[in-house]
């Protein structure tokens, strides 16, 4: 997926080096959380190392009036 979206970094779920720890963690946390409907996303900064978890509701939609950052989506559950 090479889709670009934007997240305010503080709404994070989680923060990884290694990207299967952050598939991995995705996924227990959507268990455990039983969100259904919502989809738990694992994104990479565009100009970050690291991996990230966000909900996929927490998109922001217009980046030049937040504090969105770019990211790229690497898998959606």
């Amino acid at each position: 997926m090479n889709e670009i979206v934007f997240f305010n970094p503080a709404d994070s779920i989680g923060n990884f080096h290694d990207y299967n720890e952050a598939i991995k963690s995705a996924q227990i946390y959507k268990e455990k959380n039983n969100n259904e409907a919502k989809s738990v996303l694992v994104v990479k900064g565009v100009d970050k190392p690291e991996f990230e978890i966000f909900l996929a509701d927490d998109v922001v939609t217009d980046s030049a009036t937040t504090n969105g950052k770019a990211y790229k989506i690497n898998e959606r559950f």
